[in-house]
């Protein structure tokens, strides 16, 4: 049976600049899609990527959808583009407010935006809400970047009763500490949602910092990624204290390491 991966990343070139993270977002998809794997890939829509260049164009029967963040409706728009040559479609998760309008984590200035809590948390929900509607049912979600740090409490909380994420195991890779500043004291009261009830986050500090998000994701994760050399050890040991399924950097002769890690997170 073909298996289903379902990447969720914050950065992908060549919609953003070449970093590790991008890269890794751009590559490892195609490689366990020339594995046999059936695959769905997402990130969010930043300010600064080219839509004419990118070749990028909404999906009208996916988008039109309002979310609640805080009291307050935000429209979601579902974009979409192909990356030349490789076959592989990416959605986009667009809101004029959280990202159309923004650079990506920081300002021109080079200033943190401070709601960037609330953009996570947009991005969670607009791609299990996306996936919802596509009626695709991943096998793995795989979780790349802070941005994405929200989605494995969602996918074992407030939507584990749905189809498509019942039977999901959530992979986290963790990366170099990207932001510097926490999320400010709203972010727990943004994030409540369904069974996402605010009690299971009592034991987080009140501000939620890169190192806070990174316990989040690990908590309700099935398995960790090393994805690259030199990031925090803290959530190195919190991962092991856990005795949660753990991939050391690879190094770049990755695929093959990938494809064998989710293999042994769907036996367990």
């Amino acid at each position: 049976m073909t298996k289903k991966i379902l990447f969720i990343n914050q950065e992908m070139t060549p919609y953003v600049p070449e970093t590790a993270m991008s890269l890794l977002g751009r590559n490892l998809p195609q490689s366990i899609q020339e594995s046999g794997c059936e695959i769905r890939t997402f990130m969010p829509k930043w300010g600064n990527i080219n839509e004419r260049r990118g070749q990028l164009h909404e999906v009208i029967r996916l988008s039109g959808m309002n979310l609640i963040i805080d009291d307050t409706d935000h429209p979601l728009l579902i974009k979409v583009a192909s990356i030349p040559q490789v076959r592989i479609q990416v959605y986009f998760i667009d809101n004029e407010d959280y990202f159309t309008k923004r650079q990506m984590t920081v300002d021109e200035t080079g200033m943190e935006y401070p709601d960037n809590g609330e953009r996570a948390i947009f991005f969670a929900r607009g791609v299990l809400e996306t996936v919802k509607k596509l009626r695709w049912a991943p096998d793995i979600i795989h979780c790349q970047g802070w941005m994405s740090a929200v989605i494995p409490f969602y996918v074992k909380t407030a939507y584990q009763d749905e189809p498509s994420f019942a039977n999901s195991k959530v992979v986290t890779s963790l990366f170099y500490n990207q932001l510097k500043s926490d999320l400010g004291t709203n972010f727990k009261r943004c994030v409540q949602f369904r069974d996402a009830k605010l009690d299971l986050l009592s034991t987080y500090n009140e501000k939620f910092d890169f190192l806070e998000l990174g316990k989040l994701a690990i908590d309700y994760s099935d398995g960790i990624v090393e994805a690259e050399k030199d990031i925090n050890q803290d959530l190195v040991k919190y991962s092991h204290d856990k005795n949660l399924p753990f991939m050391s950097f690879p190094g770049d002769n990755y695929a093959q390491p990938y494809q064998d890690f989710y293999d042994s997170i769907l036996d367990k």
